[in-house]
């Protein structure tokens, strides 16, 4: 194929809508003699490498994104700003934590024929439609906390053949949430709230079919809408059916009306309230208020302590960078995840009459080869579905709205385990 004909190609696969059906690019490369069964990126001297970056930068969930970006700088800033010899170009792009926003985030980038790799997103209600469009063009993707099982479930089709992520599988957070409610917590009986996005939906069904293998009941399973402003019809129905514990990992904005409305309905008192990393954040103790303070969420276990031996550097790195120390949790997945691309590419690259081919096929196989990599959420492994990352299940408690005082580990303090 000429290299026009293929970039013609690869553009007009950019636009490409979610709702098609997305296979594995039928593409095969030759750029000046260098081949590639998918497509060949030619970086000339002097010119800089281009990386998609894809992740929720606006709106309440703003923290859960810029955390990441910014655990990608900070990675970028470690490596001299440069990958095979190279100066970067960031093409960054706010999904806005949605399918339309993933939708959009992604044609922006696969538009760009210089985009070797994508990083990101956020959210598996915008990755779920963005991967598809990022592999159409020829690019793949390292997901940063984009958690849903369905993206690397075994049937999730060819459109994902790119992608891989460096967030811990829902399939593993479910049933851990599960086994500490039923048998360390003792809980009998439960309910669960979801808002309709492929991360909790997916989440709370795990965690339901957790809850059926350990012989405990499900007394209730409501659905809100992330835009949903009153809760209480929600949460009085469930008051009826007299839970102990309600599971709803909703983002902040729904997590946040719950937590001030669930203080209003008879019959809650004595409910124990249990979210996820997807609400933690400044902007809930901004919206929920004083309604934080017993709030416990599950996630990976994030103090300095349970991370890799790189972080606290990471970490102090991070404050001189943005003034602050790590607004959310997972800005060590997006170190991870820059540094994980960083060395697939340079593993690849050809270096050739003073330019530079990233042969994109070679590239996708490299990133999915990752093998013990010493990253700063661990020690990190890829299998053959794209899973990579490591997981500690823990969870944490609010004990104050103050937001001077939110860190992983202080507020919210984990209380569950004792030691790692």
């Amino acid at each position: 194929m000429k290299r026009s004909t293929l970039l013609k190609s690869i553009a007009a696969a950019a636009v490409v809508g979610a709702g098609a059906l997305a296979a594995a690019p039928a593409m095969s490369a030759e750029v000046d003699g260098v081949m590639d069964d998918l497509r060949v990126v030619k970086i000339r001297a002097g010119e800089p490498i281009t990386i998609g970056v894809y992740e929720v930068l606006s709106g309440p969930d703003t923290a859960l994104g810029l955390d990441q970006w910014r655990g990608i700088q900070v990675a970028a800033s470690d490596a001299g700003d440069k990958v095979a010899g190279h100066a970067i170009r960031f093409l960054t792009e706010d999904t806005g934590c949605n399918a339309e926003g993933g939708q959009t985030a992604a044609t922006k980038i696969a538009a760009n024929t210089q985009t070797v790799i994508a990083l990101g997103g956020s959210c598996s209600s915008a990755t779920t439609p963005a991967a598809p469009i990022l592999w159409k063009a020829g690019i793949p993707n390292i997901s940063t906390s984009a958690s849903s099982p369905a993206l690397t479930a075994p049937d999730r089709g060819p459109g994902y053949d790119g992608f891989v992520r460096v967030i811990y599988n829902d399939n593993w957070a479910g049933k851990e949430v599960g086994d500490w409610a039923v048998n360390v917590m003792g809980f009998k009986r439960f309910a669960t709230i979801h808002d309709g996005s492929p991360y909790a939906e997916k989440l709370v069904r795990v965690f339901q079919k957790r809850l059926v293998e350990l012989g405990a009941e499900l007394v209730s399973d409501e659905a809100v809408s992330p835009t949903d402003v009153d809760m209480r019809p929600v949460l009085t129905k469930i008051a009826t059916s007299k839970p102990d514990l309600i599971y709803s990992p909703t983002f902040v904005a729904a997590t946040a009306y719950m937590l001030r409305q669930k203080t209003e309905i008879a019959g809650l008192e004595k409910t124990m309230f249990v979210g996820s990393d997807a609400s933690f954040g400044a902007q809930l103790l901004e919206a929920a208020g004083k309604d934080v303070v017993g709030y416990k969420i599950t996630t990976t276990a994030q103090e300095v302590e349970a991370q890799g031996e790189g972080y606290p550097a990471m970490r102090e790195k991070y404050k001189e960078m943005f003034g602050e120390y790590p607004i959310q949790g997972f800005h060590g997945n997006g170190y991870d995840a820059f540094m994980m691309a960083k060395n697939a590419i340079e593993k690849v690259a050809v270096v050739k009459d003073g330019a530079t081919y990233i042969p994109i096929a070679a590239l996708t196989a490299a990133v999915k080869a990752t093998k013990d990599h010493n990253g700063m959420t661990g020690m990190l492994t890829c299998d053959q579905y794209g899973d990579c990352a490591v997981y500690k299940f823990a969870v944490y408690e609010f004990n104050s709205d103050d937001k001077s005082t939110l860190e992983m580990g202080k507020n919210p303090k984990r209380i569950y385990p004792e030691k790692f």
